[in-house]
């Protein structure tokens, strides 16, 4: 299990968040990763880790015995009918790509391998992820192998295939509401002439600590915002604001759009 070969299609942020994460954690030694990206200028910082580069994208498959998709969704029809010679039912594929369903893969392919299909965040490349995985014909030792690859950057949760377009807006995209919401945070703290680097280191422990409380306090969300709530007091003014200007309705209504998109994407 240790010497088992991963290969990536693609170096773009992703995919160098997790082999990251696979380097620092020793899930694999970089002489047992292979990775090719049409940028050269990627190949070759990947070069500089000890990682093997290739020349062809099906080479990456021919060498490997786990291979990520790191690509986007457009581009998916492509790299599997450019990687279609080397794939085999023991070679097993992972998807991390918005709205691409192992059917879809395998169809390409025309075979029947072992898959995972990945939703990860960006914060994998501070080594805190929350990442959501599904399984496909796949055996518990390699399935375990590559929730490995993953646990070790962040936290897993596995889902069936057919949430998986739905848990985008809840881990996959919402890095972006999060920092939309601390940017308004520091905007209105710089209208009122608070230091903006004071501000957002504030707002980022508030965020940080905010969500340990959901995580370990034992108490449900509503609980939590009854308990920084004072009846009359300056937080139920705020929540009182956003109300009116339908907040909560406001981030429903993102999701179900982020999700519409996977499923427009999807394949």
């Amino acid at each position: 299990m240790a010497n088992k070969k991963i290969g990536f299609i693609g170096a773009g942020n992703m995919a160098t968040a997790i082999i990251n994460g696979i380097l620092l954690n020793k899930t694999a030694d970089a002489e047992n990763i292979f990775i090719y990206d049409l940028d050269t200028n990627k190949m070759q910082l990947m070069s500089d880790k000890g990682i093997n580069t290739v020349n062809k994208s099906v080479e990456v498959v021919e060498k490997s015995d786990i291979i990520i998709l790191a690509v986007k969704p457009q581009n998916y029809e492509e790299v599997l009918l450019s990687i279609k010679s080397g794939a085999t039912e023991k070679k097993v594929f992972v998807s991390i790509a918005a709205g691409i369903s192992t059917d879809y893969v395998k169809s390409v392919l025309e075979v029947n391998c072992p898959m995972v299909r990945v939703m990860p965040n960006t914060p994998l490349l501070l080594g805190k992820g929350a990442t959501a995985m599904s399984r496909s014909n796949i055996s518990d030792e390699d399935f375990e192998y590559v929730y490995k690859i993953f646990a070790t950057s962040g936290i897993v949760e596995e889902l069936p295939e057919s949430q998986m377009n739905s848990v985008i807006a809840v881990n996959g995209s919402s890095p972006a509401y999060i920092y939309l919401f601390a940017k308004a945070m520091v905007d209105y703290a710089k209208e009122v002439g608070i230091d903006s680097d004071k501000a957002l280191r504030l707002a980022a422990k508030t965020l940080e600590g905010s969500a340990e409380m959901l995580i370990n306090s034992g108490d449900t969300p509503d609980i939590l915002i009854k308990k920084v709530s004072s009846p009359g007091g300056t937080t139920i003014a705020a929540l009182n604001t956003m109300s009116d200007m339908k907040f909560y309705e406001a981030v429903l209504e993102g999701m179900r759009s982020c999700t519409k998109r996977a499923e427009e994407l999807g394949k």
